[in-house]
């Protein structure tokens, strides 16, 4: 393996990139739990609700801007190292990440300083308008930024200038709604839910076992293991959508994610592989003859690795042990779903036990999951940055190999301070507990469970800034 200008680019940018991803897939699913709080509260008046706005907007904060921040580099990479990318796509790409700059964030720009530090300032329905607009800015940010992403997976709609090598749009509606978007879009959208989940019941169940318990900890707990039980059956059905999208448009994607070597009528599930001393290069541990199962709706041959030339190929062991991990974490997210509903039911839920003990570790699964599914999506699109039209060689700009291990040595040190101490702090206010009371002196808004909803239209008496260190 040579560390060249294209490996070292490569590197810098999955680098950059793997901490960017956390954060959206974090701030969409905690903008939609923020706007169900605070729903909630308008609709039932239970100040516990409240509070679990007021809690969870804290961390909200900080992650969108370390999101910001972390995506605003992330572009800058595709003009510094990836000029030839960018001059080849910018006709396609560029309009679609412009729509997303137009139609997202400017909406959750406007709205968060109101969702943040209008408390004081505005009514209460208008508050909770703010609230849902920077939600729905979230959801549509991430919309075109998977369009953007699906159509360098599955390219429709283009065309390519014989003169210059750049490609230009034919059908608008071709290249935002290519053929994998929809299921990735699902995918990632129920990624982000899910990972919010497995946050607000880890924050809950730790809570519970260091005696910080209270109303809005065991509410965010219910309201966690509910969300996980729900979602997570339909995202394992989103996975495996757009797996049979994958198969059909990258088959070489998919035989690197399942193990096939060869190319049969009928595969069987690969478990575990290692390498070995054989034409394949792999011995394996499979359940025999399952691929009609999994891909039901294949017809014809199920192309193995043996189909694609060597320098056609997926990175294997990466793309093979990402997807595993991705499917195991998620696999563990819906039994902990399960087994919290049970306790739920049971109404043991609230007694600190294993149940709690495993939760707290599992809160990480979620951001597990979304990194080693990226993994799988973009590495097992190797060769190519265009899939079938561009590869990552004719991608790099011609930049040398110590400018950019330099940049990406500077990238290393700077993430490593800031998004650590970030994480840190975001932790420490989750785990703490919450307040005994709402800040501020009591008001009118302030209702006992079951109590009349009276004037949602007053201002709440809260401190403006909400997102101060306490």
């Amino acid at each position: 393996m040579e560390f060249d200008a294209l490996l070292l680019s490569r590197i810098q940018f999955a680098f950059v990139i793997a901490f960017h991803i956390l954060f959206p897939a974090f701030t969409i699913g905690l903008a939609a739990f923020l706007a169900v709080s605070e729903g909630l509260w308008l609709k039932t008046g239970w100040d516990v609700f409240k509070r679990l706005y007021l809690h969870w907007v804290k961390i909200f904060a900080l992650a969108f801007a370390m999101g910001v921040v972390s995506g605003v580099v992330m572009s800058y990479q595709f003009g510094t190292n990836w000029s030839v990318f960018a001059d080849k796509t910018g006709s396609v790409l560029g309009p679609l990440l412009g729509y997303e700059v137009l139609t997202a964030f400017f909406l959750e720009a406007t709205f968060l300083g109101v969702m943040l530090f209008g408390w004081n300032k505005v009514g209460n329905t208008l508050h909770f308008v703010a609230t849902c607009a920077v939600a729905v800015g979230t959801s549509i940010s991430a919309f075109w930024i998977l369009s953007a992403n699906s159509w360098m997976q599955t390219p429709t709609g283009f065309a390519v200038d014989d003169e210059t090598g750049t490609f230009y749009a034919t059908d608008w509606i071709a290249v935002i709604f290519n053929p994998s978007f929809p299921s990735r879009y699902v995918h990632m959208m129920l990624a982000a839910f899910v990972t919010t989940a497995a946050v607000v019941l880890a924050a809950g169940a730790w809570q519970m076992l260091r005696d910080r318990s209270s109303e809005p900890t065991r509410w965010q707990t219910r309201m966690a293991v509910g969300t996980l039980a729900v979602l997570m059956p339909l995202q394992i059905w989103a996975g495996h959508w757009s797996g049979e999208v994958a198969h059909e448009y990258q088959p070489a994607k998919i035989a690197t994610m399942e193990g096939w070597c060869e190319t049969k009528d009928v595969q069987g599930s690969v478990l575990l592989a290692w390498p070995a001393n054989n034409e394949c290069g792999l011995d394996t541990l499979t359940i025999p003859n399952t691929s009609p199962i999994l891909f039901a709706n294949a017809s014809g041959e199920l192309k193995g690795l043996e189909a694609f030339a060597e320098e056609e190929r997926p990175p294997f062991w990466l793309v093979f042990w990402s997807f595993r991990i991705m499917v195991g974490a998620g696999l563990v997210l819906l039994a902990l779903g399960f087994w919290g509903v049970w306790k739920w039911w049971r109404g043991t839920i609230d007694r600190p036990g294993l149940f709690h003990w495993l939760a707290v570790p599992s809160g990480s699964l979620g951001f597990v999951a979304v990194l080693t599914g990226w993994i799988t999506a973009e590495v097992g699109r190797q060769p190519w940055t265009v899939y079938g039209h561009l590869t990552t060689a004719e991608s790099v700009a011609p930049v040398s190999a110590g400018q950019v291990a330099t940049s990406l040595l500077v990238f290393m040190v700077v993430y490593a301070i800031v998004f650590t101490a970030g994480a840190v702090y975001m932790a420490r206010i989750a785990t703490r507990g919450f307040d005994e009371d709402l800040a501020g002196p009591p008001t009118d808004s302030r209702r006992a469970p079951g109590s009349p909803l009276g004037a949602v239209d007053e201002p709440a008496k809260v401190p403006g800034d909400i997102v101060a260190a306490e």
